[in-house]
């Protein structure tokens, strides 16, 4: 059996899919966590402005 996760927030997205629960097929990651650091927290105007480019 395949199964698709997707997991959003409101710095990051990942997506993975894996077979029988042991077979990792992918895993990835776009994250705003590096850029939103740089301030102390997340800048909702920057956040929406980064989602928009992705």
């Amino acid at each position: 059996m395949l199964i698709m996760s997707i997991e959003t927030s409101c710095d990051e997205t990942a997506a993975a899919v894996i077979e029988n629960g042991q077979i990792i097929h992918s895993n990835v990651v776009a994250s705003q966590a590096e850029m939103h650091s740089k301030f102390g927290g997340i800048i909702p105007e920057m956040a929406a402005r980064e989602h928009m480019s992705i």
